[in-house]
């Protein structure tokens, strides 16, 4: 199962989102096994930044963000990056997809 994330960033923050997943984020998501597949920003020049997440199902992607949320090290990170400008995401779209059987890669 994959789940594809759409961040939408207040305006003059996509710095300090992509600072937050470098310098945090992603270490932790890799701490707490969580897998991330890639990493996109909006070609157009929109403050979004898209990424996509692999589970096994939707009972692990519960348990794994349900550990991630209430990570000490992420609360702390959240917390000291929204200091001095305030929140940085405005909005979260959440997508849950699975392979489509009829599609092969390659041919």
């Amino acid at each position: 199962m994959f789940e594809l994330r759409i961040y939408t960033i207040h305006e003059g923050r996509m710095n300090a989102i992509r600072d937050r997943f470098a310098d945090h984020t992603l270490g932790i998501f890799e701490r707490l096994g969580m897998k991330v597949v890639d990493f996109w920003i909006d070609a157009a020049g929109q403050p979004k930044l898209y990424y996509l997440m692999a589970y096994a199902d939707i009972a692990e992607r519960q348990r794994l963000w349900e550990r991630f949320r209430q990570d000490p090290e992420w609360m702390e990170a959240k917390r000291q990056s929204e200091a001095d400008g305030g929140p940085i995401v405005a909005k979260v779209e959440e997508y849950f997809m699975e392979r489509a059987d009829f599609f092969r890669k390659g041919g």
